[in-house]
Order: C-alpha cells, then structure tokens, then sequence
C-alpha cells in the first residue's frame, strides 16, 4: 500500500532517539500509512469491539497489546503507535486494544474554548477499524475521571481492566490528576513486572516535522489542507448530515448541500477543492466538487457552515450523512456585490477545483472508509 495521494506526503519516520523503548514499528507504519479505498475493501475479517466500561471487559480482551492516547486526527504520528503495539500482538498472539476518552480532556477542563477536534468519536472509530484494531474503550471523560490519580489509573484500566501483557504510549504521554503520571512512572510499572511497555519516540516526515494534532491544526487554520494530509496520512473530513438551508444556490444555478462543522475545528473561510463522500450499503461513493467555508457576507449571514457543491449530481440528499475531504484550498472567503458576481465567482472556482482534483481521482482517495 502506498502513501498519501496528494503529490507530497513523505514517510513517516521516528525522530532522533527513535522508540525509546521495544522493537521499531517501521514495517507496521509503512502499513498504515493509509487506505485505497478501492483495494482494501475486504481487508477486515471482524469487527472491532467498542466498549463504554472498564469494569467487566469480557477476558477475549484481557492479555491485550494496549495503545493508549486522545488520538485526535489519529494521523501518521498516532499510527506509529497503534501500529507499534500491533506489531507486538501480532508477534505475542495478543488482541490489539486502544484505550481513549470522550471528551476530550482540553473539552472537560477547558469548555469555553472553540471547537479544536480533527477527529469527533464517530470519525475516529471508522479510522482505528480500518487500521485493524480489535477492541476500543471509549472511557467517558468526567469529574470522576479527572480526579483519578496516575497509580490508580494503572491499576483501574491497565492491570485489572484490560490485564495488560503489553503496553504502547507516545514519548509525551501524561495521565492521572494533575498530570501527575508520565512514561517513567510506565517503565516503573513495567520494571515491577505489571506488564511490559514501549515508549514511541516523536515521528517526523523526510523534512523532520513532527507528526502532531496541534501542527495539522495549524495547517488547516492557515489554508494548507495538502501540508495537513501529508500529516494525517488522508485528507481532512468532515461530516454530517445534510441540512436544509436557503436554497440559494439552486436558485442560481449551484445546489448546495448545507453541513455544519460545530462538532470540527474551524479550518481557515474560503472555498476548497473536495471530494464528497455518500455512503450506500456500507461502500462509500466519492464525487468531486468545490465548498466554501464561511459566514456567507453577501447574503450578510454570520455562521459559519460548510456548503458542498457536489459536480453533475442532482440526487436528493438531505438528511444523509455526507463526508467532505478537503484537497486544496482555492481563494478566501469574500463579500461579493450582487449575485451575478457571485454566480461568476463559483463557475470560476468550480473549474479550478475540477483542474486541482483531477489529480487526486476519487478511486484513489486513501480515506478509512
């Protein structure tokens, strides 16, 4: 399987230092470096398991290779570490378990903060089944929760919760109240014989960028979606369901369809190449097309929602969820001064993203699906 397909991702590599701890994931990460949607179909043989609870995981799960992280955007970064800890159940005959929260921390301690999430809950799964994880605990992120100390979030979730034999974090991993546990209290524990570990030094591309959330966010404020790909391992996505708005578009000659991106970090306002995505029956079908981000100052609207207009499609769609991978960012957003600008503005902007997304064709999008 090869990388991303948007003319620039370089392979993910470990930083100076490497994997602090354990056997090197190279073979594993060149693996998840990302999904044709087209040949993997098929690739998965059993579902993954998502459980809500520590207390009482059923024992197909106890004796788990356990990857712990937020994994927010799960990009190249992320994949090392979960493709690390596969690589040692594969070799041990263990299950492949991830461990995360919901919501995020920063959301819980930090509520007033703009929407910052690459990845809400729903595209995270889809993204750690496809990479061929058995069993996620989505553990829900509460007072209760926040107060626990780091010995006794080791006890709780790795030693009588999934009765780790293995486990798997990123050099930066912190946990417990007040950040209080860090990967040298890991390496005690492991030391201690609780179970073994492996700490994933940082992961950076050929130009010795660290893979990380807070650099892709970045990416995708300053109009850089192909840099965020390259990082991600995949195109940005959004989704949601497709919602009724003005109808202006139709009226002038370019159905829209409406999604809100409340639940996503705002990417910087304009207009995008993308490719649309409508499920059917479990398959995804990808049409190409160009959205504007943004409040709509023409019509003086101050929102800001994502408007898809989806190239020579007239289906009915409302109500259906729809994904959008942003590809390449065109222009800004701007006001115009009548709707005859604006009308020559999306021809001109449609013909650019055609240009820009033959490219990128849609049977090759590496998107887990």
């Amino acid at each position: 399987m090869t990388g991303v397909p948007l003319g620039g991702a370089a392979r993910a590599q470990p930083a100076a230092g490497g994997v602090a701890d354990g056997r090197g994931p190279s073979a594993v990460r060149n693996r998840l470096s990302g999904f044709d949607l087209n040949r993997c179909r098929g690739y998965l043989t059993v579902a993954m398991r998502i459980f809500r609870h520590v207390a009482g995981l059923p024992e197909s799960v106890h004796g788990s290779s356990v990857a712990i992280g937020n994994f927010d955007g799960v990009h190249l970064g992320h994949q090392t570490v979960i493709g690390s800890a596969g690589e040692i159940a594969r070799d041990g005959g263990m299950p492949l378990s991830v461990l995360t929260f919901e919501p995020h921390p920063r959301l819980f301690f930090r509520p007033e903060e703009a929407p910052f999430q690459l990845t809400p809950l729903r595209s995270k799964v889809r993204i750690l089944e496809r990479i061929a994880v058995d069993n996620l605990l989505v553990m829900h992120f509460d007072a209760e929760v926040s107060r626990l100390g780091h010995q006794d979030f080791v006890r709780k979730f790795l030693v009588e919760g999934f009765r780790a034999r293995h486990v798997t974090v990123g050099y930066d991993f912190v946990f417990g109240a007040g950040r209080g546990g860090n990967v040298d209290y890991l390496r005690a524990c492991a030391d201690d014989g609780d179970f073994d570990l492996q700490v994933v030094g940082a992961v950076t591309d050929g130009d010795g960028t660290v893979f990380s959330s807070t650099t892709i966010r970045n990416c995708l404020a300053g109009g850089r979606p192909r840099e965020a790909a390259s990082l991600l391992g995949r195109p940005w996505e959004i989704e949601g369901r497709v919602q009724r708005g003005d109808q202006r578009g139709r009226q002038i000659g370019f159905p829209t369809a409406n999604v809100s991106i409340a639940d996503y970090m705002q990417p910087a306002l304009g207009v995008y190449a993308v490719f649309a995505g409508l499920e059917d029956g479990g398959d995804v079908t990808w049409h190409p097309g160009c959205a504007n981000v943004g409040r709509r100052p023409t019509f003086d609207k101050t929102d800001v929602n994502v408007e898809v207009y989806i190239f020579d499609f007239t289906d009915d769609i409302y109500d259906r969820l729809l994904r959008v991978a942003f590809v390449d960012y065109i222009r800004p957003e701007k006001k115009f001064d009548g709707i005859a600008q604006l009308r020559e503005q999306i021809a001109r902007d449609s013909h650019d993203a055609r240009i820009l997304l033959e490219a990128v064709p849609a049977g090759d999008l590496m998107s887990p699906a």
